[in-house]
């Protein structure tokens, strides 16, 4: 998994969530919200040839939603959606951080042509805060192609018109009930699909459908069916991606926004119970591995044919941030479809959900790199208990800070016979994000000094997470987002003093169009095991040309290409490459 979300926090500061501003202010750009951080300047948009007619119409009816920033439960909203006479009416109240929504009403008429729209709600002050709440109120009207908005702040009103497309949808910040009108459109849209989309008294953007797939969600009550949307946000000056997915009632299930590590998720889908079919193999079944205090789920994926009684093993640690037992980015299951392959090749392989997502139990909030290792490690001993398992042959393959948690994990864990590492840093940290924060200042742009003072401040924010001091000269929000533990433990992770304590063989494998992890770090990687004592196993360092980070084929390899990707296969040669090595390195 990519770890881009943080290379930018040296970029402008989007707003937390918990602040509920509405009031437009001149003469500066504005975030309203770090879920809708790019959505901030106009841009009209028509609606496009590849939206179809309305034909599905939603059910009605009451959900609730919970709301999660990286990973960590943050908030809830209970919508209802009505139908009364010719009109569509969406309700609701909530809360998200210290921002209360205490009223939202949106009125669209049949054809989804909006009508009026009223938010009410209060902000908390800070402690020490001698205004204590502030009350908070949006009402807007539209005309065809106008919004008219009145904008009160503690009894204080401001007007403003903003121009918009006729049908436009209204996703006012902080707020995510609007989104239902977004998910009955989407019904009824085919790929290349159009949305003109008002950020209400801001500005109006337009969406794209670039990709279109069907989930099929496992819960406690049954199946669900979803349709996801893959959706690209056209700001001025950049575009971001988000997804979006629709059950069978052409209501809203999930919404999903990567660059703000932010997921919102009805309740019946967001419980550990549920989970997200996104790819099965045939010789996949489930599993359960007790872990300090909680269980982690699983799959295991058996060789189809079982010529023997003990098999060699290999256990797939997945990257950065809440990603699942499949490792789904950009709508490619990477370890789901890497199982499969290493188990054509006669191996036992054994995927699963990282602490507090998916299924999988934990908490997310205090977890560190080391607690991943330790989950790993718990998991490798489950697995050296079984019949089924080869106790002299088991290896870890770990992708992108999967790597990186192998092998802190195969430092301290004998069992680990063998060590794979894919698209992992040869850097610390801190300098993997200098370097990923450094090409996209590239890509972007941007002036030299501009860059240079993004760069410092990304010092500025990073020596603070390590240091736990400096954190008075920088805005409150960053800190939110930045000081976690686990954040400060990716910083001082150093492959340079980790590796010497290595004595497993290890393989090297890097896509040399990664544009998040560069072709350079293999061979430094390669350096420093090579460098091992005398008694270290044998190493081995596999390029593969045009590959990019999610190991699939591309052009440029940018994660700004990942929506685009016509391929949503990893290559056919990363199976054959770990599967040699293993065989030759554990006769």
């Amino acid at each position: 998994m990519p770890f881009l979300r943080f290379s930018l926090l040296a970029g402008p500061h989007p707003r937390s969530l918990s602040r509920g501003d509405f009031a437009p202010r001149s003469g500066r750009r504005r975030y309203c919200t770090a879920a809708l951080a790019l959505v901030i300047a106009g841009l009209g948009a028509e609606l496009g040839a590849g939206q179809t007619a309305a034909q599905t119409e939603p059910v009605p009816g009451e959900a609730t939603f919970t709301i999660f920033i990286r990973g960590t439960d943050v908030g809830r909203e209970q919508v209802n959606l009505a139908r009364s006479g010719s009109q569509w009416i969406i309700t609701s109240t909530g809360r998200l951080g210290d921002f209360t929504l205490n009223r939202f009403e949106l009125k669209y008429a049949a054809d989804w042509q909006p009508i009026e729209l009223h938010v009410e709600g209060t902000q908390a002050g800070k402690p020490g805060d001698k205004n204590g709440q502030k009350k908070l109120q949006l009402a807007t009207s539209f005309a065809l192609t106008s919004a008219i908005n009145e904008i009160t702040q503690n009894g204080v009103t401001n007007s403003k018109t903003d121009q918009i497309s006729a049908r436009t949808i209204v996703l006012p910040a902080n707020v995510f009930a609007g989104y239902e009108a977004l998910a009955a459109r989407l019904a009824n849209a085919s790929l290349g699909a159009e949305f003109p989309t008002y950020v209400a008294a801001n500005a109006e953007v337009k969406v794209t459908v670039k990709g279109i797939s069907d989930e099929t969600v496992t819960t406690p009550a049954g199946i669900v069916n979803t349709r996801k949307y893959e959706l690209i946000v056209h700001n001025v000056g950049a575009t971001f991606t988000m997804t979006v997915a629709v059950d069978q009632r052409a209501r809203l299930a999930r919404l999903d926004m990567p660059t703000a590590n932010l997921s919102v998720v009805r309740s019946d889908l967001a419980g550990v119970s549920a989970r997200t079919l996104t790819a099965r193999n045939p010789t996949d079944s489930d599993v359960t591995v007790p872990a300090n205090g909680f269980s982690l789920a699983g799959t295991l994926t058996k060789p189809p044919v079982l010529g023997r009684m003990r098999h060699p093993t290999i256990v797939l640690v997945a990257g950065s941030g809440p990603i699942d037992r499949d490792g789904t980015v950009a709508g490619i299951p990477i370890l789901s479809q890497l199982a499969g392959a290493l188990a054509q090749q006669g191996f036992l392989v054994l995927r699963y959900d990282k602490r507090a997502v998916g299924q999988s139990g934990g908490r997310s909030e205090t977890v560190t790199q080391r607690d991943y290792a330790d989950d790993l490690i718990g998991i490798v001993k489950w697995l050296d208990k079984r019949d089924d398992v080869d106790p002299r042959r088991v290896a870890v393959v770990g992708h992108s800070e999967g790597g990186m948690i192998g092998m802190l994990a195969a430092a301290r864990e004998k069992k680990i016979g063998s060590l794979v590492l894919i698209a992992t840093s040869s850097t610390t940290g801190a300098d993997l994000i200098l370097e990923q924060q450094q090409l996209e200042l590239n890509r972007l742009k941007l002036p030299e000094a501009e860059q240079a003072q993004k760069v410092a401040l990304q010092k500025q924010i990073q020596a603070a997470v390590v240091s736990g001091a400096g954190w008075e000269s920088l805005p409150e929000d960053v800190r939110k987002q930045a000081d976690t533990p686990w954040f400060r433990s990716l910083l001082l992770f150093d492959p340079a003093s980790v590796m010497p304590k290595l004595k497993q063989p290890i393989l090297i494998i890097q896509g040399d169009l990664d544009s998040q992890v560069q072709a350079h770090h293999a061979e430094k990687l390669g350096e420093l095991a090579r460098a091992r004592k005398k008694g270290a196993g044998p190493v081995e360092v596999v390029h593969l040309a045009g590959v990019n980070h999610l190991l699939v084929p591309a052009t440029t390899g940018e994660v700004q290409e990942y929506p685009e990707l016509k391929q949503k296969t990893i290559s056919p040669d990363v199976a054959p490459s770990i599967a040699a090595w293993l065989k030759k390195s554990q006769p």
